[in-house]
């Protein structure tokens, strides 16, 4: 048999996570093969686990060969890949650069379920693969690749400015990012955590105010521009809507298959915007990429073995709420 082959991380009926091989018969043209040093373990690679796919959409690897029409990467480069697979590059969003929201867009889980960042080896296509900064670790860009490109995203397409009062929900996989970006826009960050002891932590991030939640009322002193909701379950919001600027934004940024319920008269009478927020679309993705190298922000980072024993206990120890802050799979570890 010729072609391509390479080990990958499926998920099953069970929730167990299964050992499988991927045939591919050529590179084509376009496209680039990776060896994968690096995978990001997300939230919504556990809402996968029991589906027959291969799972992980926050890859990091090495170029190993490249397709004859590639002229962007060559063998030896390090690059990194998201949620977005492919688009049709010629509707109206795709051509203003909104590519995320393309009608026939590629997504994990919705394509290409045959490999993804959980393996040894990806086939990908050249114009949806980004460098990796030098001055980036391929630990720390993995989770950049999802996390950090969605937070980076919501900050800079809908008009996060400098001076800002930025509200952060939570100091975790998503939260910790967000405090080390905004800071370093030059925003005025306030927290709003449930644990107290994180708040050394916070403040060492970029925060300037801390908050923990569990009071009946919150005192903020100036009102918050941007609220950015990166728990897992949705706060008390009749506390939080008290403390939001006339005309400020929510963003909320975590994935949940419930219903949003919130207040009806507040956002009537403030003028509240919810904004829906999803990964970047390349450009911006480059950008963050790009900030995050000249600012120094990095995630913070447990590393496990990329098998399907450091896999499932990676998933485990997040099932737990354990892992500080986000878990990264590496092989050969």
């Amino acid at each position: 048999m010729t072609g391509i082959d390479f080990t990958v991380f499926k998920g099953s009926s069970t929730g167990k996570i299964v050992e499988s091989k991927t045939h591919k018969e050529s590179l084509k043209p376009d496209e680039v093969l990776l060896k994968i040093t690096h995978a990001g373990l997300c939230g919504t690679d556990q809402h996968y686990k029991t589906e027959d796919m291969v799972l992980g959409h926050e890859g990091v690897g090495v170029v190993q060969q490249v397709g004859s029409q590639v002229t962007a990467f060559k063998v030896g480069d390090r690059a990194g890949w998201g949620f977005l697979h492919n688009t049709c590059g010629h509707c109206d969003e795709c051509l203003n650069a909104n590519e995320f929201f393309c009608p026939e867009r590629a997504t994990y889980a919705h394509s290409n379920t045959d490999q993804g960042a959980f393996a040894s080896h990806a086939v990908w296509k050249a114009a949806f693969l980004f460098h990796i900064p030098d001055t980036i670790s391929s630990s720390d860009a993995a989770p950049l690749m999802c996390a950090g490109a969605t937070i980076f995203n919501a900050m800079y397409s809908y008009n996060v400015r400098p001076a800002d009062r930025v509200g952060i929900i939570g100091v975790g996989g998503l939260g910790h990012i967000a405090i080390q970006f905004a800071a370093k826009m030059g925003c005025e960050v306030v927290v709003f955590s449930g644990s107290d002891h994180k708040r050394e932590e916070a403040r060492s991030l970029g925060a300037k105010e801390f908050y923990t939640r569990g009071a009946s009322k919150y005192e903020v002193g100036k009102s918050i521009k941007h609220l950015f909701v990166t728990t897992s379950h949705l706060p008390d919001w009749n506390l939080f809507l008290s403390v939001l600027a006339p005309n400020a934004t929510i963003y909320p940024i975590t994935v949940s298959h419930g219903d949003l319920v919130i207040p009806y008269t507040p956002i009537i009478s403030k003028g509240l915007t919810i904004q829906g927020i999803f990964c970047a679309s390349r450009g911006v993705h480059v950008k963050m990429l790009k900030f995050a190298a000249i600012h120094g922000i990095k995630p913070i980072t447990q590393e496990f073995p990329l098998t399907v024993e450091g896999i499932e206990e990676a998933m485990a120890k997040l099932d737990r709420g354990e892992i500080r802050y986000r878990a990264v799979l590496v092989a050969g570890r």
